[in-house]
């Protein structure tokens, strides 16, 4: 709330603040557990292939002896370590990503709407506060879904038969064998994808938002479809740039062994070929794009929605 006539009272603007924060935070939140309802099905394909591609052809080979072995279930492995783990990224996230461009703009004395360059950098910024509550959920995600393959050992008339593990036995596991520490084995390859990710992410997006907004109207203008295909552009400039990282990121995770980040991307390279740091790939781009979608256009029309109701 602006005016050049009323001096408006720093207890005012102090709960301006903490309210805009929190609804970045629902909003957030309400868009990464959209996110996971959407494309958990392919994203289970992407780790799978990323962590096992020696048992399947191709990724429709993965998808389609998933589904015949374990069924629906089988495709939404590790649905709620992914929705814990992104309503906590997200939430983080948006929430960090509105604080970072009131930083940003403190930093460049620019009262102005920031350049999409700035918005990037903001978005990049988000992402290190997010990264922290990402990572244990992301790990024990991982290791759910790739724990499908490593314990279907024995078959019966053809199937795998998997042993059901569930979050709570990964969670006990890890803290038994490493302590706290072990829930966050991989940050430095999650922070290494995050960081230049969504620098990407939020770029793109909110360039395609400038692009697509009509002359005279501003960018909260826009529709539902021009948000979900802003989003869903968004969502693919992220894994493009940063694919790679997230394969060494799902393996550090799910390893018993500790290695260096650039020991492994070179262990790759050398044993699978440069190709191996792609697997994954086509599923996740066909599940980015509805899924980072729907997730921006979540965030979007909450935030909306929330600001009618309490401004």
């Amino acid at each position: 709330m602006e005016s050049s006539e009323v001096e408006v009272p720093e207890s005012t603007g102090r709960y301006h603040q903490i309210i805009t924060a929190a609804i970045d935070l629902i909003s957030g939140a309400a868009g990464g557990a959209n996110c996971v309802f959407v494309g958990q099905p392919l994203d289970t394909v992407k780790v799978k292939m990323q962590t096992n591609s020696s048992v399947y052809k191709n990724s429709l080979d993965c998808f389609k002896k998933t589904f015949v072995n374990d069924g629906l279930r089988g495709l939404y492995a590790g649905t709620v370590p992914s929705l814990a783990a992104n309503v906590a990224e997200n939430a983080v996230l948006f929430c960090a990503y509105g604080a970072c461009q009131t930083a940003v703009q403190k930093l460049l004395k620019k009262n102005s709407e920031l350049s999409t360059l700035e918005n990037a950098f903001a978005g990049c910024l988000a992402a290190f506060f997010s990264s922290v509550a990402l990572c244990p959920t992301e790990l024990v995600k991982c290791r759910l879904q790739a724990d499908k393959d490593k314990n279907g050992n024995s078959t019966e008339k053809g199937k795998l038969q998997n042993k059901r593990i569930g979050p709570s036995h990964v969670v006990k596991t890890i803290f038994k064998q490493e302590g706290l520490p072990g829930f966050f084995r991989g940050f430095a390859p999650t922070l290494a994808r995050e960081m230049p990710g969504y620098f990407c992410m939020f770029g793109s997006y909110e360039l395609c938002r400038v692009i697509l907004t009509p002359e005279g109207k501003s960018k909260d203008q826009l529709g539902l479809i021009q948000t979900t295909l802003c989003g869903g552009i968004g969502g693919i400039c992220f894994w493009l740039a940063v694919f790679p990282l997230d394969l060494i990121k799902s393996r550090a995770q799910i390893s018993s062994r500790k290695e260096p980040m650039m020991n492994m991307i070179r262990n790759v390279i050398r044993n699978e070929g440069i190709k191996a740091l792609y697997k994954g790939l086509g599923p996740t781009l066909l599940r980015t794009f509805p899924a980072s979608g729907a997730m921006f256009a979540t965030v979007e029309y909450s935030k909306k929605l929330l600001h009618y109701i309490l401004d």
